[in-house]
């Protein structure tokens, strides 16, 4: 699956493409296929979007699970620090990267 990530204008944080808007949690990112480069120059002309850039990604059991771990570390957030990750109650959360 090919999905769409980038960073919030105003806030600058990790957003994720939905289909419909962009969504700070990776499990509603939307599979975009071929068509990432128009929804990309869309959003970003409408200025809802800074840097976005298409990467692959699978749909687990747990959720979408972007493939580079770059990408992972983006989705969970910072790896030093785990009770400041987007799931800090959850002990396996930084399983999910590597």
């Amino acid at each position: 699956m090919k999905i769409l990530t980038g960073n919030d204008l105003k806030t600058g944080a990790v957003i994720w493409w939905t289909g419909v808007g962009w969504s700070l949690d990776v499990n509603n990112a939307a599979d975009v296929g071929e068509h990432g480069a128009a929804v990309i120059a869309r959003e970003e002309g409408a200025q809802n979007v800074f840097a976005a850039y298409v990467i692959d990604g699978e749909k687990t059991p747990e959720g979408v699970r972007p493939a580079h771990i770059k990408d992972r570390i983006r989705a969970l957030g910072p790896t030093v620090r785990p009770d400041l990750t987007l799931k800090p109650s959850d002990p396996e959360a930084v399983n999910w990267v590597i």
